[in-house]
Parts: structure tokens; C-alpha cells; sequence
């Protein structure tokens, strides 16, 4: 999820208005969950201050600390001090739907699978007849698209498998292997969940915020002057004011003490956080724009990810769609990778600055802090040091 996770845990991004372990939470809370372990590292802090003790959210939340990062396995024994003879375990990157999870919940030891069209990428179930016969990791010739969705229902004997296992060869403690060796002496169950949304890679939240936000009923807390258009789910926050001459289509939503328009237009599926300024003449098509950004007048902004106290000089455009219209390729841990999106505009760290009049190509990738200039042409993967094309 580089680069927006250079200043945060990936689990903090937000999506659909709040951070992604949020609605974990809240759809764990909806399955019948009273008290939740939160396991934070990297970052933990930004986890602890905003969910606290979990009363705001009408639950118990406590916290584990995993002092070093080694495995989902190790993650998990981190918390042994905290479980309960019986409990649920949820990655803190996907979201199940409520009835799969209640489905979980009330069943005997269990995993979750999501049949997939590309198994290559996921670690894969093989089972018989409902039951967990083993965990194939990622694998060329996977033996079954039943992807691991990473929710499962434990007792505390997976305590014991998880410290009997050795190292894997990347130097981790493997979740995945415990339940290999767990399978060959208790039963269970693999349970296929309705629907499943995994953050794993940036343009990922693009495709969230489009299935959150059509649940989305629209409120609004700040002001719309008038001659301001509004059509379908348009929610605005406390403080925030939509300009004469700015036309919205939802479902949109947009965050607190925010600055919209004059003659903007802001195009479905499209999140804005709090603090956000969208100047005159500014176009923003299924985006997300994080917390104090601004976009300046004359831009484009389309299928993009833009990161937290970005400031677009004017005429900055963020191209999204390629002319021959394969699909984008963008990085992913430096590497160039397929997106498998038609459209995807560039994703942003934090604190970047594009000069005037920028052209920021499809599928581009800047790092935290850049300092552009003028008239800049910004493609591939952008470091802070990078000089720009003109």
C-alpha cells in the first residue's frame, strides 16, 4: 500500500469516510462481537488514539502489542493472554459481509474462503467435503480457487500448533502453517463467504469507497449555497460549505470543515476527507482525497488516491485512461504491476506539491513529500529526489 502507508498503518487508510479497521469493527460488532483485541505494531499509536477503549463504538476494545513484525502467526500469538476459549480472528485488510461472519461465529472451528477468478494470487483451500484437508500458498498451478478471505474461528489449541511451528523460509511464523498442521488433527470447517473486500493494494480503495458509498444515505451538516446543483447521495460534513455553481453527483461524500467550489464538479463515488479544498473549475471523477488536501483550480483529478496535505497548483491534471484502453499498470513495492483497472490516475503520499499546469501520466506512483515544478510531466514511479520532465 506504499506510499500511503509511509505516515500510517495500512489499517487506518480511510474508506468510505473512516478507516477500514472501523467498519471491520463495526460489521464484527453487527455479528454479535462485545470485546475485540486489536494486535498493532507499526504505527500502533494512530490505532490506540482513535478507537480508545471502543466505548464510542459500543464495545470492549484491548490492545496486544507485536513487538516485532514476524508473521501472521506471530500476530496472533501475541494476543494468547487476551483470548477466550473460543474466538474469531479477522485480518485487519478485508472486510466479510455480516451474515458469513455470523455464519462463522456460530459454527465450530472454521476458515472463510471467496472462490476467485485468479487463485495464483491468494493462498488457496483444498478441502473434502467441506472440511480442511490443507493450505496451498501462492502457487503457479493453485489446486483450487477457494482463496483464504483470512477470517477464522479458533479454540485456544491454536496456541499450542502456532509455537510448534519453525520459521517459513521468508522468516516468519506462518498463520497458514499452523492450520496445515492443525487440520491433520481436528475438524474444520471452511465456510464461503457471500462477499469479500480485501485492501491489499491502493487502487483497491477506489473499489471500496464504490461499494461502501451505495449504502450511503445522504446528510447534510454544512452549508449549500444557493444555485449549487446536488443529485442523488451527496453527504456533507459539520462546518464544510458546497459553493455557488458547483454540481455534484452521487453518491459522494465529503468530510468536515471542507471548501468546495465555486463551479466545481465533483463526479460519483468520490470521498473527500476533512479540511479538503476544491477550487474553481476543479473536475473530480471516483476519487479518494485524504484529510487537508487541495486541489487547485483548473485541475483534474480522476480514479486517483491522493494522500493527506497534498496541494495541486493550478491546471494540474491527473490523467486516468490509456489510448489504446488496456488496462493501467501502476507499482506495487517498486515493482510495475498490472492494475487490472481501465481507469486509474495517479496515487499520491502524503504531502506532496505539484507545480502549475503538471501532467501526472496514468498509473503513477509519488512518493511523500515531492516538490514538483512547473509544467512537469510526473510518471512511473516518482521519488522525492527525482528531477521532473518539461
Amino acid at each position: 500500500m506504499r506510499p500511503l502507508t509511509a505516515r500510517r498503518p495500512k489499517v487506518m487508510l480511510p474508506v468510505a469516510g473512516r478507516p477500514f479497521l472501523e467498519h471491520i469493527i463495526l460489521r464484527a460488532r453487527a455479528a454479535g462481537a462485545d470485546r475485540i483485541v486489536l494486535v498493532v505494531g507499526y504505527c500502533g499509536e494512530a490505532v490506540r488514539s482513535y478507537f480508545g477503549d471502543g466505548s464510542r463504538l459500543d464495545l470492549r476494545i484491548e490492545y496486544a502489542v507485536q513487538d516485532r513484525q514476524l508473521g501472521t502467526g506471530h500476530a496472533l500469538l501475541a494476543a494468547q493472554d487476551l483470548a477466550e476459549s473460543s474466538f474469531l480472528v479477522l485480518n485487519g485488510d478485508v472486510l466479510p459481509d455480516e451474515p458469513s461472519l455470523l455464519a462463522l461465529a456460530s459454527s465450530g472451528p472454521a476458515v472463510s474462503a471467496i472462490p476467485v477468478k485468479d487463485p495464483r494470487r491468494y493462498g488457496v483451500f483444498v478441502g473434502d467435503r467441506g472440511r480442511l484437508k490443507s493450505v496451498v500458498e501462492k502457487s503457479d498451478s493453485p489446486p483450487s480457487n477457494l482463496a483464504n478471505a483470512g477470517i477464522y474461528h479458533f479454540g485456544t489449541s491454536i496456541f499450542d500448533v502456532l509455537r510448534a511451528i519453525p520459521l517459513s523460509e521468508r522468516g516468519e511464523y506462518e498463520l497458514t502453517d499452523a492450520l496445515n498442521l492443525l487440520a491433520g488433527s481436528e475438524s474444520i470447517a471452511i465456510v464461503e463467504l457471500s462477499s469479500w473486500m480485501e485492501i491489499g493494494r491502493p487502487w483497491d480503495i477506489l473499489a471500496a469507497d464504490e461499494v461502501l458509498l451505495k449504502d450511503q444515505v445522504g446528510k447534510i451538516f454544512g452549508e449549500v449555497e444557493s444555485g449549487a446543483t446536488l443529485k442523488g447521495d451527496v453527504s456533507l460534513g459539520r462546518g464544510s460549505i458546497i459553493r455557488s455553481g458547483a454540481y455534484i453527483q452521487g453518491p459522494v461524500l465529503i468530510g468536515e470543515d471542507c471548501d468546495i467550489g465555486p463551479n466545481c464538479f465533483i463526479r460519483p463515488t468520490t470521498c473527500i476527507g476533512d479540511r479538503v479544498r476544491i477550487g474553481n473549475a476543479v473536475e473530480v471523477k471516483n476519487s479518494a482525497i485524504m484529510n487537508e488536501s487541495k486541489i487547485g483550480h483548473l485541475s483534474y483529478v480522476g480514479d486517483s488516491v491522493i494522500g493527506e496535505g497534498c496541494n495541486f497548483g493550478a491546471g494540474t491534471v491527473c490523467s486516468n485512461l490509456r489510448h489504446d484502453g488496456k488496462s493501467i499498470r501502476s507499482y506495487v513495492k517498486g515493482e510495475r504491476v498490472d492494475s487490472g483497472r481501465r481507469k486509474l490516475g495517479v496515487v499520491m503520499g502524503d504531502d506532496v506539491m505539484t507545480g502549475i499546469n503538471t501532467s501526472i501520466y496514468p498509473g503513477t506512483v509519488i512518493e511523500p513529500g515531492f516538490r514538483g515544478t512547473p509544467a512537469a510531466v510526473l510518471k512511473k514511479l516518482v521519488s522525492v529526489s527525482q528531477p521532473t520532465e518539461k
